[in-house]
């Protein structure tokens, strides 16, 4: 059903977009989310001022770092797709490729992918896999600073792993430039695709009660405007 293809993790994408000169007007992928849609979630998320700052954030689970959200892409979660024998990873893989190849019943070897930030074709082999990564829509950092650092760790493992709301595959520079930015910060570079992109982070936003500030809430509000 079109209405809530975005929130239920169908990518929408643009590919073979048309270059663009700085006089024609930027529409919208076809089956974005509506101005309505992306209202109503503004209107629900909470904001606050400025991002705060309370440090501990350390993601990595080698012997002495704090692993603050889990073993990355872990399978021993109550998210969607948890304990169902494959890692999250393959999970968004298997779920956002198209014309997949498997090893197995979990790996994905081959596919393809239609970046749901830039509009572009990837082709995706495991033997060079870390040409495609998994983005975190609303950042683990980010989440850290505006409130995670306050849950209980099984809460912080479902945030890293929810595929339903939370991961999408996007090409490595793409996903390494996103970094821990939030909207105010980093827009993805396909323009048709920000309602989408806003709809999203905010569905995460509202989902897990995590607020948005007041520079990305205007931000979003400007996307708002120009979606269908």
């Amino acid at each position: 059903m079109r209405k809530w293809a975005w929130l239920l993790g169908t990518v929408l994408v643009v590919a073979g977009c048309a270059v663009l000169t700085p006089d024609d007007p930027v529409l919208p992928a076809p089956g974005s989310p509506t101005r309505a849609e992306v209202s109503a979630l503004l209107d629900r998320v909470r904001v606050i001022a400025a991002r705060p700052r309370p440090g501990g954030y350390e993601r990595g689970c080698k012997p002495g770092q704090a692993c603050v959200f889990g073993t990355a892409w872990s399978d021993d979660t109550d998210a969607p797709g948890g304990h169902d024998g494959c890692d999250t990873r393959n999970n968004v893989l298997a779920a956002q490729l198209r014309e997949v190849v498997r090893r197995g019943r979990c790996v994905v070897v081959e596919g393809v992918l239609t970046d749901p930030y830039t509009g572009t074709d990837l082709t995706f082999r495991k033997s060079d896999g870390g040409r495609i990564q998994i983005d975190h829509v609303y950042p683990l950092a980010a989440a850290w600073d505006m409130g995670a650092a306050h849950w209980p760790p099984d809460r912080r493992l479902r945030f890293a792993n929810d595929l339903s709301v939370n991961l999408l595959a996007t090409g490595a520079s793409t996903n390494q430039t996103k970094g821990d930015d939030t909207p105010a910060d980093w827009l993805p570079p396909a323009r048709p695709n920000h309602c989408f992109y806003a709809a999203k982070y905010l569905t995460v936003a509202v989902s897990y009660d995590l607020p948005i500030t007041a520079a990305d809430s205007a931000t979003l509000r400007d996307i708002a405007r120009g979606c269908p």
